[in-house]
Formats: C-alpha cells, structure tokens, sequence
C-alpha cells in the first residue's frame, strides 16, 4: 500500500508544494517563510511519523494568515488524498498531551463529514511575530479539507509556544492513530459503507 499525496496551490497570495507519506518515519524538509510554523510543521511530522516536503511563498508581507491557512489547507488535501477510499483504517484517533505547563486533547474522526472545535485561551496574543489566532485558522482549513471531525481542547497552558507544541503534536499523534490500518478490517470503518461524505 502507497499512501502518498502530492498538492500544489498556486493563487495570486500564495504558491504550496506539499509531499506527505503517511506511513513514513517522521523525516521532514519545511520551508513555509514562517519561521515558527515551519517548527510546528515539523514537530508535527515527527511525532506523527509522516514524511512531509513543504515549501511555501506566500504574501508574509502583508500578514501570514493567507500562508498559514493554505498550508493547513493543502496538508487536509494530501491527507484525504493519500487516505484513498479508507478501507480498514481506524477512522478515530485521539491523544492527550503534556508540554510543560500545558495540555492538550486532540480528537479526530477521519469521518467524512468536516467540523472543527477549537477551544483555548491565549495568555499571548504574539509568539515572536507570529499571531496565535492563526493556529485556529491552520485546524480549521486542515479539518475542512481533510474532511475530518476534529475537537482540539487546551486544558492547561500559560506560555502560547508550549501551548502550540502540545496542540500539534497531540494532533500528529491522534491522525497517525486514525489513519492507522486495522489489520482485522477489511471494510471501511462504517456501517454506511462510506466515509466520504
């Protein structure tokens, strides 16, 4: 089995190349133009065991918000892509994960149907110069195109990178769990007999 995707998306705010490996080994080669999302990108990979090339010119200019929620965009893509029809995957994953002073639980049903709960309170509006609001923005264009049901709860956190951290690799590890292949299924995870829609 070859669950890869590549997507590219090109617009006049910005140009994406994405490569993903989902059963990779967490290598990583990331270039986003977004020196803090390029660290999450691959904490992210890491953790998640997916092999992912991105490289991204985007409007930072003007703001990293277009940047941000197109990569987040394009890696739902390549991750409904390389799940093909989803015959005999897990479908649900979920992880609780410590970072310091903080947690976060990530929940996931690669179910078809997109929604994305996001609940946090930012202690800072700013890591360096990258707006943490727009982590929010990354889960959403990734659950809607992934056409993932995603719950995202911080229970504790005071410092918003160790926040962020514990969100994406919770994250990482809750999608590697449920895009995992079942070895005793060998149907699609649902009594509808789909999970595109």
């Amino acid at each position: 089995m070859n669950r890869t995707s590549v997507v590219e998306r090109h617009t006049k705010e910005t140009k994406i190349f994405l490569e993903i490996n989902i059963d990779g080994k967490g290598s990583y080669d990331i270039t986003t133009g977004i020196p803090f999302l390029d660290h999450m990108l691959e904490l992210f990979a890491k953790h998640g065991l997916f092999d992912l090339k991105i490289t991204a010119n985007g409007d930072t200019d003007v703001d990293d918000h277009h940047t941000v929620e197109d990569i987040g965009m394009c890696l739902g893509d390549a991750i409904n892509n390389a799940l093909g029809d989803k015959v005999g995957i897990n479908r649900y994953g979920f992880f609780l994960l410590p970072m310091d002073e903080a947690l976060a639980e990530v929940a996931i049903d690669l179910s078809g149907r997109p929604f994305v709960v996001f609940n946090t309170k930012w202690q800072q509006e700013k890591i360096k110069t990258f707006d943490t609001s727009l982590v929010e923005e990354f889960w959403r264009g990734f659950g809607t195109r992934a056409l993932a049901n995603i719950h995202i709860n911080v229970k504790s956190g005071k410092d918003a990178h160790h926040v962020c951290e514990a969100i994406f690799k919770a994250a990482a590890r809750a999608l590697d769990e449920a895009s995992s292949i079942d070895p005793r299924r060998s149907d699609i995870p649902s009594t509808k007999g789909t999970l595109t829609e």
